[in-house]
């Protein structure tokens, strides 16, 4: 049975509506106020919010920003209940997370039509969610064995004979073993961090809240990020001298953390797919309220039937042969591109190269101090 939350001010409109509700089977939960409804939302998570906006003390807007705010709450479906339905205030509603407005005066059918309509889109959004885990988990059981191991096998086989056979080596092949290690280890910390990644960008495709959130973040100067990153690459590959730069800078908005990540994934792949002494060329320029990314590479290219999965994890699908693609990184660039708003295209021909090129809304808000 699903349990809807009334918060409304009018006792003779709560009950109506709450008598209507069980008419079709639903359980219904009262609140006389905003913050008499906030606590008792935190403390039942019913399926569906439907709040009165024009409440003393703390009206509807102040109701859905609180539940909006924490965790636990802030994908609970939100219908708001107004007389004065104008453009602003719906737009507003909308910019903090509600899910529909219902004009008052409102028939039993408008109201069971309102409220019908968000509980089956939540509950498509959670059977949605649910089938990407499973898919996840299914991949995942499949893929992390193979990549887990063969670092593993490094690790173990040279740490083992550091452990039984130290005395015996010399001093470079001692350095030769650590430095084996190192590497081994680092791969197992790229993947792992990747899984981590991928797994919360699963969730975070069906929440749109979150998306929301995620779109407020900026990064001030992401020309500095690119160019540290892109540095770092070059030299793991000690590659630095096939490395070009032509980068400017523009708020962008995105958390330099997840910018960081895109630009790590984009540009290690395209070292790692391309032959040390050919080079590799990154831009960065503001264009029509955007920050373009542009990296090419002159490696092995991708086919075009590898170009149409590129977002979906089935590319990475190990059940007929062994993948040697670009990986799961790419696809985290991809979706975290996509859930701020922006683009990721490939332009690819076999044996000539690819350009990845990322697009970001801009930050909307004033140009930040230049550097001292």
């Amino acid at each position: 049975m699903k349990r809807i939350l009334v918060i409304d001010d009018e006792e003779w409109l709560r009950e109506m509506i709450q008598l209507a509700l069980r008419q079709k089977g639903y359980e219904v939960v009262e609140a006389e106020n905003g913050a008499v409804g906030i606590e008792k939302a935190r403390k039942i998570l019913p399926d569906l919010v439907l709040c009165d906006v024009n409440m003393e003390k703390v009206d509807g807007y102040l109701t859905l920003s609180s539940l909006r705010s924490e965790p636990s709450t802030a994908a609970i479906p939100f219908i708001l209940m107004t007389g004065l339905a104008d453009n602003a205030g719906m737009r507003h509603g909308m910019e903090l997370g509600a899910d529909d407005y219902l004009p008052k005066p409102f028939t039993i059918e408008a109201l069971y039509a309102a409220v019908e309509t968000r509980l089956k889109k939540a509950q498509a959004l959670r059977e949605d969610a649910e089938k990407k885990l499973s898919d996840l988990r299914d991949n995942i059981s499949m893929m992390l064995p193979h990549e887990l191991r063969t670092p593993l096998n490094g690790i173990l086989a040279y740490g083992e004979i550091l452990t039984t056979d130290a005395a015996t080596l010399k001093p470079e092949e001692i350095a030769e073993m650590g430095q084996t290690i190192h590497e081994s280890g680092k791969r197992l910390e790229r993947l792992v961090e990747n899984f981590l990644i991928y797994s919360q960008i699963q969730v975070m495709e069906t929440d749109p809240q979150r998306a929301i959130t995620l779109r407020k973040k900026q990064t001030p100067f992401p020309r500095k990020i690119v160019e540290t990153r892109a540095t770092q690459q070059a030299e793991s590959f000690n590659r630095l001298g096939d490395l070009a730069m032509d980068l400017s800078d523009k708020m962008v908005a995105i958390s330099d953390e997840y910018l960081d990540k895109i630009v790590d994934e984009l540009v290690h792949n395209a070292f790692k797919f391309s032959k040390k002494g050919t080079g590799i060329k990154i831009s960065l320029y503001p264009s029509d309220g955007v920050l373009v990314m542009s990296i090419t590479d002159h490696g092995t290219g991708l086919e075009t039937e590898h170009l149409r999965k590129v977002g979906a994890y089935m590319q990475f699908d190990r059940k007929t042969r062994e993948q040697q693609g670009l990986g799961l990184g790419l696809v985290i660039a991809k979706k975290l591109t996509e859930l701020h708003g922006g683009s990721l295209t490939i332009q690819s021909d076999p044996g000539k190269g690819t350009t990845v090129v990322v697009k970001i809304p801009l930050a909307l808000t004033a140009e930040p101090a230049a550097h001292a």
